[in-house]
């Protein structure tokens, strides 16, 4: 199974796409990208896309997504998992991270959860 990543907007295109390029194999989209979700995509709406697609989400938002996924799940939903990136990691962190995580899980190993990285 291809592990597929949705960046949203707390982090720029152009961190999505750094990950492509340093994993091909991994299907990697973001927030505001054609074919993805727009911008400013309300968190709720990211979720339920998110569960549509079976993509793991990954983010910094520790304001607003932790309480959206605690009512989407309390209304029956679900998600693949979420991932909480520090905001001060670098981008070869991020990587080597997520591509970890891609090589060394189970698929529902992280359902219906925000993971807090690093993993220790």
């Amino acid at each position: 199974m291809t592990v597929r990543y949705l960046f949203d907007e707390c982090f720029s295109p152009e961190v999505a796409e750094g990950l492509r390029m340093w994993n091909p194999s991994l299907e990697v989209e973001y927030v505001g990208k054609n074919g993805a979700l727009p911008k400013q995509t309300p968190d709720p709406l990211i979720l339920n896309w998110l569960e549509e697609n079976d993509f793991y989400l990954v983010t910094n938002n520790r304001q607003t997504m932790p309480q959206h996924l605690a009512d989407h799940l309390a209304g029956g939903r679900h998600i693949f998992g979420a991932f909480q990136v520090p905001r001060e990691w670098s981008l070869s962190q991020i990587y080597a991270e997520l591509e970890l995580i891609a090589g060394a899980s189970f698929p529902s190993e992280y359902a219906d959860r925000i993971v807090y990285l690093p993993m220790t």
